[in-house]
């Protein structure tokens, strides 16, 4: 590991409150929230329609569309530990909320998608996601389970959009030899434990020609949700070793996604 200080001082330097941390109650222009382009990183999240399951169009806790939950913590509080454990140095005053077919999304060499069990595309939202993945994009997908449902449902609804974008697409289930868990912290085991689900995380790859000799395009955090981890890092509700899992895998997932 680059940083043996890492022991568990996460939790500390993530408690700082940023100008950006509002909920979004009502209106239509989420674009009022993002920042201009100005070449550093910022951190992206996509949106998009939640499917009509029963659930999409239900309020839950801070979370009204699927797609922002943990929005903003998760974010904000990631972004402060890469500009701390990293030479990244991460826009800190916000984050963006794209569609998946903006052309702003171009500008972005990472984009987090949070409960894609629920996602839903559109023709041109699918297109505009295959052509940031073939020019260079990477996406993050996380927080779906389906220990609550049973089977594979999120997974299929997860993978139903996939091949929407990339209709060839197979993805691989990867374990701790690939490289991007060597990207910056040295991750040897992936044991994690969902927060609050009974069920372990799997991590799923999509790689460029279904090839896993070349760029991993799309990792999916299957069975997972490590934006929780963030949001709540620093309110003790999880023990402090899995949210340090967490991070150590938000930040091994830029780093690689920006040398690849």
């Amino acid at each position: 590991m680059r940083y043996a200080a890492f022991v568990l001082f996460l939790v500390v330097l993530v408690a700082e409150p940023a100008e950006a941390q509002i909920y979004w109650e009502g209106g239509s222009d989420f674009t009022e929230f993002n920042v201009p382009y100005d070449g550093r990183f910022t951190f992206v999240r996509l949106s998009f329609t939640p499917l009509n399951d029963g659930w999409g169009g239900r309020r839950r806790r801070r979370s009204q569309y699927w797609w922002d939950h943990d929005w903003p913590y998760a974010e904000t509080n990631l972004v402060k530990l890469l500009r701390e454990l990293t030479d990244v140095r991460p826009f800190m005053e916000g984050s963006n909320i794209l569609a998946a077919d903006d052309p702003e999304l171009l500008k972005y060499p990472v984009a987090y998608v949070s409960e894609p069990g629920h996602w839903t595309l559109a023709g041109e939202e699918a297109a505009g996601l295959r052509n940031y993945l073939l020019k260079g994009g990477f996406l993050i997908f996380d927080d779906f389970a389906d220990s609550y449902y049973g089977g594979a449902y999120e997974w299929s609804i997860f993978e139903r959009g996939m091949l929407q974008v990339l209709p060839d697409a197979r993805p691989v289930r990867l374990d701790f030899s690939h490289p991007i868990f060597h990207s910056f912290f040295e991750i040897d085991s992936l044991e994690l434990r969902h927060p609050y689900q009974p069920v372990y995380a799997e991590f799923w790859g999509i790689f460029e020609d279904n090839d896993p000799d070349k760029r991993l395009l799309v990792i999916a955090n299957y069975n997972a949700d490590i934006g929780d981890y963030w949001e709540w890092s620093d309110q003790g509700w999880y023990p402090i070793p899995l949210s340090n899992e967490a991070y150590k895998l938000g930040i091994n997932y830029i780093v690689y996604a920006m040398t690849h």
